[in-house]
């Protein structure tokens, strides 16, 4: 968990490699401050600045934010300059640097500007009037810092862009991903009305037979009745199964092989025996992968409930490398050629093509179906 880490570790948006050159160079600040052997007097000033600049590193913000933390940037970068008269032997300019990165993370770039050129504007004044330096050491001073602060920030701003292009990115994909998951709904909505509307259309049917036959020829009245009864269980049954196949798997709560285990064990309740395995160490999948993944356990079983007359069903989930693969096997009847490639495992072959995948179903040595399908972890590694 975040908070069981470290004070200096829990800021997620601060670049790890600022933290191991803060404390490095802060540690190499103390030294050579000792080496020096400064009077007690610098030895007290020094020591309070330097736990000021490590006190003003734990709460220092990395993001724009519009509270009082942004002015902690302002106050951390006076800081690392006053290190500097304080008695560092100029060993803390690269907490400087630091300092001034942190102000284009939070203050933007061209604030960070205005805020560098008022301080070198301060740097020279107090190079000149409080140490009484000449003008020629105060502007090489200056320029130095400018030169440093210049190269700083626009490596800060590659940061900065790359950081808004993967924001970029992750809302493109959860869109993407969200339409993925909406036209599925539809498809799975158009197939669900024709299921559902054809065992309707038929009860209908029957029961307007039984009402028009129900005193001329009551015996074939009730056998109307009795199958529009049987057509009412299963349009019931087939209506339970849309629902559990429209569930959207952000309200499972669940991702990767947990998500597939709870589908699974959702079928329990239809009088089909499911097992399901994972194999090897998971890994993290890509959303399109993980919603293909699920739909091929989803078509496997709710196909095996419907039509394969199996009492068993076996799912196995093997992570190999950089590759997923998901096999459903039954001990139903299988299907005959014609059968085996319906519409929804064409479906789902071409979305396995789409991710770089393959997908092959059809009936297994020694009775029953089996669906296998390969896809890369990441989308784009070949199969």
């Amino acid at each position: 968990m975040l908070l069981s880490r470290p004070l200096w570790l829990r800021d997620a948006d601060r670049p790890v490699l600022f933290s191991v050159v803060f404390w490095a160079m802060l540690a190499a600040t103390g030294i050579a401050h000792v080496s020096h052997r400064e009077t007690s007097g610098m030895a007290v000033a020094f020591g309070v600045n330097l736990a000021l600049v490590t006190a003003l590193w734990l709460v220092l913000p990395w993001r724009r934010d519009g509270g009082w933390r942004r002015h902690v940037a302002v106050v951390f970068l006076l800081a690392t300059l006053t290190l500097g008269p304080a008695g560092s032997a100029e060993v803390h300019q690269l907490l400087t640097l630091i300092a001034i990165a942190n102000i284009a993370f939070v203050y933007g770039m061209r604030t960070a500007f205005v805020i560098i050129g008022w301080t070198s504007a301060a740097l020279f004044v107090s190079v000149v009037m409080w140490f009484g330096r000449g003008v020629a050491e105060a502007v090489a001073q200056t320029a130095a810092f400018v030169v440093f602060s210049a190269f700083v920030l626009g490596m800060t701003s590659a940061v900065l862009e790359a950081r808004s292009a993967r924001a970029d990115a992750q809302r493109l994909l959860a869109r993407v991903r969200e339409l993925t998951v909406a036209q599925e709904r539809a498809r799975m909505g158009a197939e669900m009305h024709d299921s559902i509307g054809h065992h309707l259309t038929v009860i209908k049917m029957s029961l307007e037979n039984a009402e028009r036959f129900r005193t001329r020829r009551p015996e074939a009245a009730w056998d109307d009745v009795r199958q529009a009864k049987e057509l009412t269980v299963e349009a019931l049954a087939d209506a339970r199964r849309w629902v559990r196949a429209l569930r959207p798997l952000a309200l499972e709560g669940r991702v990767g092989s947990a998500a597939l285990q709870r589908l699974a064990a959702s079928f329990d309740g239809t009088g089909l025996a499911v097992s399901f395995e994972v194999v090897g160490g998971e890994v993290h999948l890509e959303p399109d992968v993980e919603l293909v993944l699920y739909r091929v356990l989803q078509e496997g079983l709710t196909n095996a409930v419907r039509h394969a007359g199996a009492r068993h069903v076996r799912g196995r989930l093997t992570f190999d490398g950089g590759h997923v693969k998901l096999v459903i096997t039954d001990d139903g009847r299988g299907r005959d050629d014609g059968a085996a490639g319906g519409s929804g495992l064409r479906s789902l072959a071409e979305r396995a093509r789409a991710v770089g995948g393959t997908l092959i179903a059809g009936d297994r040595q020694g009775g029953g179906f089996e669906v296998r399908a390969e896809l890369p972890v990441r989308v784009g590694v070949a199969s």
